[in-house]
């Protein structure tokens, strides 16, 4: 709010009743049409004025376009009051002052302008209560000493009842008095003013009264030496002089008292008391007001602040209410000020007129603030006021302009809490009020802010609606449809749905709360949103549903689930590193990463093995020998078989290999002794209980397919895998299962080649030498692969011969099986394992051939 210069603040003497009655204020400016002009004007006085009133007229006309273009412009209204004073027309002087004061509250300087524009352009009785309904409006919008000071000096002039100084008139005038003490007489600067006006109009009084009415003479003497105590006992400025006029006043009355300012002597001990008290408070809060006193410092406000904390501590609530009333006509918009003057009365003023009217000026003052408005209406709440008070002051902050929609909001749903209280209550007490109301102004908030709030103020809103509507309304369609809308604008959003099922389930309808599970487990949700719909699902049919619901909803979200997790995969695909990155990542965490070959680059790597052993054969022995020709014949056969081969799974010269697949045994369990009948949607089911379960890989036999009991279970994080540890020694459809945390680093370490080790770790050199060796056997011999597929080291016999040991798996394909005469001379069947062949062993036997 701009400061405004405006005319001196001083009570108004002759000098000034003066230029009022010839139409001229301080500056020289008419302020009364019709104001008469000396009668000696020269010509070039009336050119000059001429121009003056052009000048004026424009600038009227000007400010009147503005203010229609924006109402709120304040500075615009002042100019505009400044204007038609100059120019003179009473009317839209009058209507341009109300204007201004409906919008804003006016400066006290402002309101002593108007009452005294008002009081020259009036006269007679007839004007008098207008004028002072005035000065009522102006000592209510700040403090202000000198405007009550101008009050009372009007009623004892111009109000005839005071003037004749019957006991109505002193009445009155007392009444104001009173009241005036009580605004301003802790006023530490200004204060004494209204004490020793009150004591004039009292001496005043007392001189009117003949000699003969001694009783009320006598009654009007104790009032003088009554106020006299009353403002000894005040810490006010010029505490001494008051005591020394009061020794004075008492001297002419014939009682003899020692004028120093310091003695106290001749004083009533409660007097003495009481202003020793006031004088010690005085100089506690001197150097407070020094400080306040200096209008260009920058940190005045600062030291208000300061003051105010003070006064609080002492724990006087009338000079702390004072203390804030003098802040806040220094800085009438500043938010802060009144956000703790309202929430300083709240805790310690009882009286509701009091407090309810800092909250209308409060409001008037910061329209912007809605936190005043929220507290404003939860305070009419309190003190009973009438509904339709809260309606009007509901209305009046909705036309109110904000710094964002929540603060809209927060004042929408202040209403309904308030008339949800009045509600509840009303039916407490056996009284009816109509639910319409509630649900009107849900319905204001929601088409006026949907558009504009975020979706976790729109489910807040609409939670707390359907809620009502149930509870209140008892009536579950219109909640539904509350829910409804919702889904039409947000329905991508799981807290909406989440919502909606929460509050069918707590009103008992779970067949509803299941068709809803129905209709939204399969959309897609951000983040884990669809993932966590399903589980609520299966968990809703837990604890709701009969086993044949569970079913269903298992058969549903299953599928659901997979296809999310293969969603998931193919994401982390895209986001993985370059191939050439995993690599050297995998040389230098060799012991961290688990590398499954594919097939193609198996077979690619034994084709390369038998044609450097063709070229071997046909290098060595150059001459023809029928033998040797078969052998390399049956070699080049095989090779040519495998190139076949390797052609129709997608040789890595016909198309690119596909990319080995790495996991991460960071967060993963092994699982052992696991039922061969459980599957993977067993295990999830499992740790369904945990939860983040990433991927489930059950170890299979390469030609059976079938469990070997053996798994991995990859967790989303260690909190997860923590939990899942947990789970040991549980049982899995009959079997206990034993469960731990994958260390591939460990089992390399132990060089060992079994699946599992005595903690349960499995090793990543073992997961790959079983999969290299189902491979060589899917490619070997027919008889062979027969032999292969029991496990190695064992005994293993077909039709032609038999063999022993663990490295049989090097017996080259193309060498048929030796038979038993095939034994080196000297050996025995019962010899034992042989020792492997070289390769040229191999070619030497076939040479022999």
């Amino acid at each position: 709010m701009a400061d405004v210069e405006l005319e001196d603040s001083s009570l108004p003497q002759s000098s000034d009743e003066e230029a009022v009655i010839n139409g001229k204020d301080d500056d020289g400016d008419t302020i009364m049409p019709g104001a008469g002009k000396p009668a000696e004007d020269s010509d070039s006085d009336s050119d000059s004025d001429s121009d003056d009133e052009a000048q004026i007229n424009l600038q009227v006309q000007t400010l009147e376009s503005q203010l229609f273009s924006n109402p709120a412009d304040y500075d615009a209204h002042v100019q505009y009051i400044r204007a038609l004073r100059k120019q003179g027309d009473v009317e839209k002087l009058r209507h341009a002052r109300e204007t201004m004061s409906d919008l804003f509250p006016l400066t006290p300087d402002m309101w002593r302008e108007w009452v005294r524009d008002e009081t020259a352009m009036s006269s007679g009785a007839e004007a008098l209560p207008a004028i002072e309904k005035l000065y009522e409006r102006g000592v209510s919008d700040y403090l202000s000493v000198d405007l009550w000071c101008d009050y009372l000096d009007f009623l004892c002039k111009h109000d005839p009842v005071v003037r004749e100084g019957s006991a109505d008139g002193s009445s009155k005038l007392r009444n104001v008095f009173e009241r005036a003490v009580v605004a301003a007489g802790l006023h530490v600067v200004e204060g004494s003013k209204i004490y020793e006006t009150y004591r004039s109009f009292a001496q005043a009084h007392l001189s009117t009264m003949g000699e003969a009415d001694t009783e009320s003479k006598d009654k009007s003497l104790q009032n003088i030496r009554t106020l006299f105590y009353r403002q000894l006992s005040v810490p006010l400025a010029n505490l001494e002089s008051t005591l020394t006029a009061y020794k004075t006043w008492e001297a002419e009355q014939g009682i003899s008292l020692d004028l120093d300012p310091n003695s106290l002597d001749g004083l009533p001990s409660p007097v003495a008391a009481a202003y020793q008290k006031a004088l010690d408070a005085l100089n506690a809060r001197t150097h407070f007001e020094e400080k306040i006193a200096r209008q260009d410092d920058s940190e005045r406000l600062q030291h208000f602040m300061t003051y105010l904390k003070f006064e609080q501590s002492l724990g006087d609530p009338a000079r702390v209410q004072i203390l804030f009333e003098r802040a806040i006509t220094e800085y009438p918009i500043n938010h802060d000020l009144w956000l703790d003057y309202t929430h300083y009365l709240d805790k310690t003023i009882k009286t509701s007129s009091i407090v309810r009217g800092v909250y209308s000026r409060a409001t008037r003052n910061c329209p912007w603030v809605g936190e005043l408005w929220v507290w404003y209406l939860r305070h009419l709440e309190r003190v009973r006021a009438s509904e339709e008070e809260i309606s009007m002051v509901f209305e009046k902050s909705l036309q109110c302009t904000f710094g964002s929609y929540d603060v809209y909001l927060d004042i929408f749903l202040t209403r309904v809490d308030g008339l949800r209280r009045k509600i509840s209550l009303a039916a407490a007490a056996g009284e009816r009020l109509e639910f319409s109301m509630i649900k009107d102004v849900f319905q204001r908030a929601s088409d006026y802010l949907s558009p504009h709030l975020e979706i976790t103020d729109i489910l807040r809103m609409s939670s707390y609606w359907a809620r009502l509507e149930v509870n209140l309304g008892k009536n579950m369609v219109a909640a539904r449809g509350v829910w409804e809308n919702v889904l039409k604008t947000s329905g991508s959003v799981l807290g909406a749905w989440e919502g909606y099922i929460a509050m069918e389930i707590a009103a008992g309808h779970i067949n509803e709360a299941r068709s809803l599970y129905k209709r939204c487990y399969s959309k897609r949700f951000s983040g884990t949103g669809s993932e966590d719909i399903c589980h609520s699902w299966l968990q809703f049919e837990r604890e709701y549903g009969s086993l044949e619901d569970f079913d269903v909803a298992i058969q549903k979200v299953s599928p659901r689930l997979a296809e999310l997790q293969s969603l998931k995969l193919q994401q982390e695909n895209k986001s993985a590193p370059p191939i050439d990155q995993r690599e050297n990542t995998s040389r230098k965490n060799a012991g961290e990463k688990r590398k499954l070959h594919s097939d193609a680059t198996e077979d690619k790597s034994r084709t390369k093995r038998h044609k450097d052993m063709t070229q071997k054969l046909q290098i060595t022995d150059p001459k023809p020998k029928s033998d040797a020709t078969d052998s390399v014949e049956k070699a080049k056969v095989e090779v040519d078989s495998l190139k076949a081969e390797n052609s129709s799974k997608g040789d890595t010269h016909s198309r690119p290999a596909k990319k080995p697949k790495y996991y991460d045994d960071q967060c993963t369990a092994f699982i052992s002794n696991i039922s061969l009948k459980a599957t993977s949607d067993d295990i999830r089911a499992f740790f369904d209980d945990v939860g983040g379960v990433v991927d489930i890989r059950i170890l299979t036999d390469k030609f059976t397919k079938t469990s070997r009991g053996l798994a991995y279970v990859d967790f989303i994080d260690d909190e997860h895998l923590a939990v899942a540890l947990c789970k040991n020694k549980q049982t899995l459809l009959g079997k206990r299962i034993s469960i731990a945390k994958s260390n591939p680093r460990e089992s390399k370490k132990k060089g060992t080649a079994s699946n599992t080790s005595e903690h349960g770790t499995t090793s990543n050199r073992a997961v790959d030498a079983e999969q290299s060796d189902s491979k060589h056997i899917a490619s070997g011999s027919q008889e062979n692969a027969g032999f292969q597929a029991k496990s190695a080291g064992q005994k293993g016999r077909d039709e032609r011969g038999e063999f022993r040991g663990r490295n049989t798996f090097a017996v080259p394909r193309s060498v048929r099986p030796l038979r038993k005469s095939g034994l080196k001379p000297g050996a025995s069947k019962d010899d034992g394992d042989e020792e492997p062949k070289s390769n040229d062993e191999f070619r030497k036997m076939l040479l022999k051939k």
